[in-house]
């Protein structure tokens, strides 16, 4: 169990990591309050979510250690949805209708989109 927390835990923290860089990287030069950088990180997270699944599925190439590591640990620190959730609150609360829509739609379709992109390029691939 210590083992397991330790996996999830250091996984959590460079998902983490990865997410401040990627924001930072992302919205370095935008005019714009769109959180582009947290919904980048989202669909990126649910492509590699997707990804470590459909390895699981395999049975050979994913043991559970990695999948923790990756899908509760990585993904868990990567992936921002209560980033997500105080953006779309702000967002409606200053009336930027458009980008909450925008926001909300594009994050949970290309989110989808993205999951299961990972799961057929892993069916592809092996």
């Amino acid at each position: 169990m210590i083992r397991t927390l330790l996996l999830v835990g250091t996984g959590g923290f460079i998902g983490s990591v990865m997410r401040y860089l990627v924001q930072i990287t992302v919205e370095k030069g935008l005019t714009s309050t769109f959180p582009l950088g947290t919904m980048i990180a989202n669909i990126t997270g649910s492509f590699i979510i997707g990804i470590v699944f459909a390895l699981a599925e395999k049975g050979n190439l994913m043991n559970a250690e990695w999948r923790m590591f990756l899908a509760v640990g990585f993904c868990g620190g990567f992936t921002t949805f209560s980033s997500f959730a105080y953006n779309n609150f702000t967002m409606l609360k200053t009336g930027t209708f458009g980008q909450f829509f925008w926001n909300v739609g594009g994050s949970l379709f290309l989110g989808i989109l993205a999951v299961y992109l990972g799961v057929i390029l892993v069916r592809a691939v092996f």
